[in-house]
């Protein structure tokens, strides 16, 4: 095969044959001499094309990454609301899409403690661990990460925010149960933003400390929803930023629960500004479309995915307008057992379940912004930290 060198010789070499052939031609000297410029320029140019190919397919890098799980989501639960809201959803505007392989090192079945710190660790691990190996040996996480590179972090979740998803991102314990020792491991991190529940397992402790007050001399906003609403809320891009939206587990949103599609675009902005240098990492999580499968509540389902939908839809707005960011959307396993059977119609759903626990289903994951092709195809959930850490240049 030629090496560039050796084509542009070989170009080169072209227009002289062609020159030695115009001589036989009954032609000018000017004619030829036109001819021959023209068809000189056209082998240049030609010769210079896979430089610039080259040049163009070189892949554009992320400054920023958003990660949206809606826990529990699998295709029935994306059906469901998409159908039971106009046929529309804003997950319609990813082209990218491909499935992850839910399964726990202990278990075909994941659970979200597992299921959670795949991604945010790139590990298989046993069902219940939170950012810890099978061994049960810490192992630092994607947002751990960022803020060791000097990027902005933050969290936004619907559960308490030292449930399992949350807590796999930035804590790390044997056993998801132990809220109060996730909610400890928040003081010891930088997070600049975390918004969600569990106000009890910071403030109402068996150790007897507050760790609202430590936060807060750490430099941190600390609020709740006792204080002021949540959609009210400026935040300064000065100051990190941490709010309680219950004391312990946050209302449905049937029940009136409305902050994610707000809190998540107050959200980016907040830490596109404290990220303005380096970039910033935030994980959304919308909980409690699990919950509504653990129920097997079908509105419960929809009402949690059309929420979470319209969180979607801010964060694609502000990745549209950006151009630097890529947003993931995915789940960490399927619950319920979730199916839409014979006789639905739009708006009217006839639908099942076979669980009221996880499935071990392939789950579907979206992508849009620079990098995003990287996620087509099927693949390990784990795959899913490792193409994040390789966009981000971490090594």
């Amino acid at each position: 095969m030629l090496k560039h060198k050796d084509k542009l010789n070989e170009y080169n070499f072209v227009p002289v044959l062609i020159f030695v052939n115009l001589q036989k031609l009954n032609l000018d000297i000017m004619k030829r001499s036109i001819i021959f410029i023209l068809i000189f320029t056209m082998a240049f140019f030609a010769c210079e094309t896979p430089s610039t190919s080259n040049t163009e397919q070189e892949e554009k890098k992320p400054k920023n990454i958003i990660l949206m799980v809606g826990d529990g989501m699998g295709v029935t639960q994306i059906s469901a609301g998409l159908y039971t809201n106009g046929n529309r959803l804003n997950l319609e505007r990813f082209k990218t899409v491909g499935l992850h392989k839910s399964y726990a090192f202990d278990n075909l079945v994941t659970d979200s403690a597992a299921g959670a710190t795949a991604f945010s660790c790139g590990v298989k691990t046993y069902n219940g661990a939170i950012g810890v190996d099978k061994d049960t040996v810490p192992v630092k996480t994607i947002l751990e990460i960022a803020e060791e590179k000097g990027l902005a972090t933050g969290m936004v979740s619907t559960s308490t925010i030292t449930h399992a998803t949350p807590a796999s991102f930035i804590c790390h314990q044997k056993k998801r149960k132990m809220h109060q020792e996730n909610a400890a491991d928040f003081l010891k991190t930088d997070i600049d933003l975390f918004v969600g529940g569990g106000k009890d397992h910071f403030e109402k402790r068996e150790d007897g400390k507050n760790l609202s007050e430590e936060l807060r001399k750490k430099g941190y906003v600390v609020s709740d929803f006792f204080q002021e609403p949540i959609n009210d809320i400026k935040m300064d891009p000065s100051k990190p930023f941490a709010f309680y939206t219950a004391n312990t587990d946050p209302v449905t949103a049937a029940e009136g629960r409305n902050y994610l599609p707000g809190v998540s675009k107050k959200s980016v902005a907040f830490l596109n500004e404290r990220g303005k240098e380096n970039g910033f990492f935030l994980m959304i999580e919308g909980s409690q479309i699990d919950w509504g499968g653990h129920a097997n509540e079908s509105n419960y389902i929809i009402t949690e995915m059309h929420d979470f939908d319209k969180a979607i839809g801010h964060v694609m707005d502000f990745a549209e307008r950006d151009g630097e960011t890529l947003v993931i959307v995915t789940a960490d396993h399927e619950t319920g057992g979730y199916a839409i059977n014979k006789g639905s119609k739009m708006d009217s759903l006839v639908t099942a379940f076979t669980t009221d626990y996880h499935t071990a289903d392939l789950i579907p994951v979206f992508a849009y912004g620079p990098g995003a092709e990287n996620f087509g195809g099927i693949y390990e959930n784990t795959a899913i930290f490792d193409k994040m850490k390789k966009l981000y240049g971490f090594e």
